[in-house]
């Protein structure tokens, strides 16, 4: 049967066409194979042309190699730089710096204005030409021939910095001087640098020289609270910036690098020798002979009589952030002339500002710390004081606001807390102090010694690391199922997760907190702003209470366009009151009898937490009473150890002293949910003299009853201010002639 079909004419068809295909396939793969290295031999012989040995060789290596260098740096860069090119997103980048804002404090005293105003602004062309060569000459000499990085003039610049021993020409140009005053901090680091840098290159090809140059003259901190030079110009000479003779110009270009330490209201010495070291880059750099300044240099600028009183920067700086970003939510419509009421106490203010001076100049060598901040509100949230370092003019970079740091303990009232809202947990709940392994890592307590099974208001009055570790553990397994017990490291893991959850809800919001065993301890990075959020809720009895300044904004005619308890974020309750109660109570603890003895005041019931990091890098001090809330931290800038600073020590000791002059003259209140006498025999702190609270007395404050008394007279006279400028003016087609024609005149 097989070969009948064997022998059919269909398969001895079927049979050649699959010898046929064979046959094409197998010469298929020969030619090709040949075409193949054809072609290669081809390719040799080409490349063969292109042959290099020895120092050729070396050559053509050396630059592969750093090709390949020059690409990986260049993608490095790019990337540290995606987040300053966001700051550009927006098409009116540039208009969103033009709110001119003016601040009242709680009283409504003007204390300072932000921003620019482009009516009232001097063209650059109307400026004095020896003043915008004296800003060249020192700050960028080579300012219309770079294009935003001038590697030439910082090399020129380091050369005679060196020689001269100081600062006597800038490093950067002004292109990268604007981009930083525009867009970043004053943060002191490499990827800060590397964004200005790409910023300036930015701004290079976004704007003409002229102009990068006067918002160059319109936006830099001059002192004394001062931005722009017109300001400066009227500030310290009392007159018009298109007034100013060479040597005052010569004094107003020295301020742009140091304008605190050269300021001419504060040391005139110093600010002469830095005008006479700006009229000689005016010869060196060839703009004028030195028969031209002779006269300047006989006869230098001498400012206008002005009071020392500091201006309070750190919080109109924090108030004007808060501002720019309601503008950007177009909370004020297109208002850009505005005018704030803030929270701020200026007796408060000062007070802060005197304590941290006194505190750094005092123990600071000691303790080998450089550097503090403070913030104080009250318990809805409102700020009454920002202290952002030591020195505005040295400089601006707030730590209150932006520095983010390790908290230490003071971090542990929120793993108090999460321990708490699971209900297994109270005050006199006996906790295991006894030493702990959660995987690998084992937390040690102060001293390295062990604390066995005890009450967990005593476990938080000493500040014991593995009690906290172990609470985390103790929370993450709440959360499982009665009869499951999950290992240490699982549950550990849920226990932080709830831990980050109280802090989130407390207000701790603007740092990632991330899942690391230590978490519990205080090793993750918060804000000084956070804290002052949280222990806010706490002293209110846990409603959400984010740190804010704004009370109130008017446009420029004078009309409520913002208010903060009609407009804000609503005042809800985040944790219940009853748990937040109990752990006040805890609290109060860490004053009266634990770690913060050195906060406690006289007549005033005062609860909080001391933080103190590894080798003592970072010490806090975060606490409340009825009436404030206040965060104090010292530390170093770089992040180096200080000489064994606690929280318990200098911040403990700040705030006691910001808070005996803060609580001075009002009605005392209890945190909430404390029923507890103050912690005093005597007077109360409303009725107390200077010398019983260890504090400066305080000018008398009115209370909040009478504030709002007072506003309601100040808006009735608005409201009957408003109706005699109606019917001055006329009905509105009059109105809109009359104010036409005075902007004809040049009188709006």
């Amino acid at each position: 049967m097989f070969e009948q079909f064997n022998q059919s004419p269909l398969w001895k068809r079927v049979e050649r066409a699959v010898w046929a295909f064979d046959a094409w396939l197998n010469s298929s793969i020969y030619d090709g194979g040949q075409t193949f290295w054809r072609k290669y031999d081809d390719f040799a012989a080409f490349m063969d042309r292109f042959h290099v040995g020895g120092a050729k060789k070396l050559g053509v290596e050396l630059a592969c190699e750093a090709l390949t260098l020059g690409l990986g740096g260049a993608v490095l860069v790019l990337t540290l730089a995606q987040g300053a090119f966001r700051e550009t997103s927006d098409d009116d980048w540039l208009k969103k710096q033009d709110i001119a804002v003016t601040f009242l404090d709680r009283y409504g005293a003007e204390v300072g204005r932000r921003g620019i105003k482009h009516d009232d602004s001097v063209p650059l062309e109307q400026f004095p030409e020896y003043l915008i060569q004296a800003a060249l000459s020192t700050e960028d000499r080579r300012f219309y021939e770079h294009y935003g990085i001038d590697p030439i003039g910082t090399m020129r610049a380091l050369t005679v910095n060196a020689r001269s021993s100081g600062v006597v020409q800038g490093g950067s140009t002004i292109t990268q001087q604007l981009a930083k005053n525009l867009f970043l901090t004053n943060e002191r680091s490499l990827e800060r640098k590397i964004k200005e840098a790409f910023l300036a290159l930015w701004l290079e090809a976004r704007l003409p020289k002229r102009e990068i140059l006067k918002l160059y003259f319109d936006r830099a901190y001059m002192g004394g609270g001062t931005f722009g030079v017109q300001a400066a110009a009227e500030f310290y000479f009392g007159k018009n910036v298109r007034d100013l003779n060479l040597a005052e110009a010569a004094m107003l270009a020295g301020l742009f690098k140091a304008p605190t330490k050269y300021a001419p209201h504060i040391n005139l010495p110093a600010a002469r020798a830095r005008a006479n070291d700006v009229l000689s880059n005016l010869v060196d750099a060839g703009f004028m002979t030195e028969g031209q300044v002779y006269a300047a240099r006989r006869n230098p600028a001498t400012p206008v009589d002005r009071k020392r009183d500091a201006t309070p920067d750190w919080y109109l700086d924090f108030a004007y952030r808060e501002i720019m970003d309601l503008a950007e939510r177009n909370k004020f419509g297109a208002d850009r002339v505005l005018t704030v009421r803030t929270g701020l106490d200026i007796n408060i203010q000062r007070k802060a500002e005197s304590a941290i001076e006194d505190a750094l100049r005092q123990y600071g060598h000691q303790y080998h710390a450089t550097q503090a901040a403070t913030m104080i509100a009250d318990p809805t949230g409102l700020v009454h004081a920002v202290v952002g370092g030591r020195d505005y003019g040295r400089s601006q970079f707030n730590r209150a606001i932006d520095a983010a740091r390790q908290p230490g303990s003071s971090f542990k009232p929120f793993v108090y807390l999460s321990a708490i809202l699971t209900g297994k947990f109270h005050a006199n709940t006996m906790v295991n102090g006894s030493s702990i392994c959660i995987g690998n890592w084992c937390p040690h307590n102060f001293g390295g010694a062990g604390a066995g099974t005890l009450p967990m208001v005593v476990a938080l009055e000493k500040s014991l690391n593995t009690v906290a570790a172990w609470l985390s553990v103790q929370i993450g397994r709440a959360q499982f199922p009665a009869n499951k017990y999950p290992g240490d490291w699982i549950a550990a893991k849920a226990g932080r997760a709830k831990i980050v959850e109280t802090a989130r809800a407390m207000g701790v919001v603007h740092t990632p907190l991330e899942d690391t065993p230590s978490l519990p301890l205080g090793a993750d990075d918060v804000k000084m702003v956070d804290m002052v959020s949280a222990n806010a809720a706490f002293a209110n009895g846990g409603k959400w209470a984010p740190a804010y300044a704004a009370m109130e904004v008017r446009n420029s005619r004078g009309d409520v366009i913002y208010r903060r308890d009609r407009d804000g974020p609503e005042f809800r309750q985040a944790i219940p009151a009853d748990k937040i109660a109990e752990m006040n109570n805890l609290l109060k603890h860490v004053v009266t009898e634990g770690t913060g003895k050195r906060a406690a005041l006289e007549g005033v019931v005062v609860a909080g937490k001391t933080g103190t990091t590894n080798e003592s890098r970072n010490a806090w001090f975060n606490g409340f009473t009825g009436n404030y809330v206040g965060s104090v931290w010292f530390g170093n800038d770089d992040n180096s150890p200080t000489n064994g600073l606690q929280g318990g020590q200098l911040p403990a000791q700040t705030w006691h002293e910001i808070m005996a002059y803060a609580h001075q003259g009002i009605e005392l209140k209890n945190p909430y949910g404390v029923d507890d006498a103050p912690p005093t025999k005597g007077a109360t702190v409303a009725n107390a003299g200077a010398g019983e609270l260890g504090a400066p007395q305080r000018p008398a404050t009115l209370s909040k009853k009478t504030e709002q008394e007072l506003h309601g007279i100040e808006e009735l006279f608005r409201s009957v201010e408003k109706q005699k400028r109606a019917q001055t003016l006329g009905p509105p087609s009059t109105t809109v002639a009359r104010i036409d024609g005075a902007r004809q005149r040049g009188l709006d």
